[in-house]
């Protein structure tokens, strides 16, 4: 949604006073433009009791390859409030967009006050005091997250390793990349690929530092829903600690904010089970080779002229930081 913030606004009014009954007006329309995959517009709901401080998410039109991967707004919205009931900080859901809002599918959601920037939650000195917790924090809150009941999940697609390496192996082939190392890491990958769990529980899929609203006293929510399925829990351990993650902060493991170990010992805290390391260290080898394969394709898309934006060329140089840390993930120095 690329509209201008007047005929945004016009739009929000109606939808605010459907979602909290008492508005008059909006106010302080503007649209977020972080690279974000979804369209995500920022707004004041004007009440008599003061300014309520919102986000609309709204879903762009993207290809079907695309969206394969993606829950669906209605699902986003149902596991934000399953997640609300049961422990984990998220903002809190407003209401849903409908057809005659004329906005397409999304939702109204609280907006939090703090930090999401992944290089100023590791660096700036307002965090200094809460980030040697923040490691054990996110382990905590993942347990939670997989700890939400089944029964209670919206509809939504299962994947477990081999099923996530075969996709990703698709889509290297169909791109027709000539890079040595995601050849090799793809094998490593199949032939390493473990048997699905016990048990399948919710995955978030894309937890992880720039996902994460801090504020000075801790985690105040967890962001971005969209790839959220059923799968392996441990897949969510691996992903927080590549590499790709850390912004720079390539010795603390866990997100760039730690060692492994407190991730880990802040999920067995709430699970009363041991992580499964080597499981662990399959997704997160996983995690980036799937990010170099999508850095080799946004390059792709830039060189030949597909896509011309600036942003695609500069993840797409990625792709090499990626190639090393394969190496180093499955060749290390010793």
């Amino acid at each position: 949604m690329s509209a201008p913030p007047e005929a945004m606004a016009e739009r929000l009014l109606a939808v605010a006073t459907r979602c909290m009954p008492g508005t008059t007006a909006v106010a302080a329309v503007h649209e977020i433009t972080s690279g974000a995959s979804q369209a995500l517009w920022a707004f004041d709901a004007v009440t008599p009791h003061g300014a309520m401080p919102l986000i609309v998410r709204i879903a762009r039109q993207w290809s079907a390859e695309a969206q394969a991967g993606s829950a669906g707004m209605a699902a986003e919205a149902a596991l934000l409030r399953l997640a609300a009931a049961g422990g984990v900080p998220v903002p809190a859901l407003h209401g849903e967009l409908q057809p005659e809002d004329g906005l397409g599918e999304g939702y109204v959601m609280q907006r939090l006050e703090g930090e999401t920037r992944g290089p100023r939650i590791l660096r700036d000195a307002a965090f200094d005091a809460i980030r040697p917790q923040l490691a054990r924090q996110c382990g905590t809150l993942l347990a939670r997250i997989h700890a939400l009941p089944r029964a209670a999940l919206p509809p939504l697609r299962t994947a477990f390793a081999r099923d996530e390496a075969l996709g990703w192996a698709e889509r290297l082939r169909a791109g027709g990349s000539m890079r040595p190392v995601l050849a090799w890491a793809l094998r490593w990958l199949l032939d390493h690929a473990p048997p699905p769990p016990g048990e399948a529980t919710l995955v978030h899929a894309d937890f992880r530092v720039g996902n994460l609203m801090v504020g000075p006293h801790g985690i105040r929510g967890v962001l971005d829903w969209e790839l959220a399925h059923l799968g392996d829990p441990m897949e969510d351990l691996g992903l927080f600690c590549m590499n790709a993650w850390r912004y720079g902060r390539i010795d603390q493991p866990a997100g760039g904010l730690g060692p492994r170990e407190a991730l880990f010992e802040g999920y067995s805290a709430i699970t009363g089970r041991p992580v499964d390391v080597a499981r662990v260290h399959w997704w997160e080898v996983f995690g980036t080779f799937k990010w170099c394969v999508s850095c080799d394709s946004m390059g792709r898309a830039f060189r030949t002229g597909v896509d011309p934006a600036l942003e695609r060329a500069a993840v797409g140089r990625r792709a090499s930081e990626s190639e090393i840390e394969l190496l180093h993930l499955l060749a290390p120095r010793r």
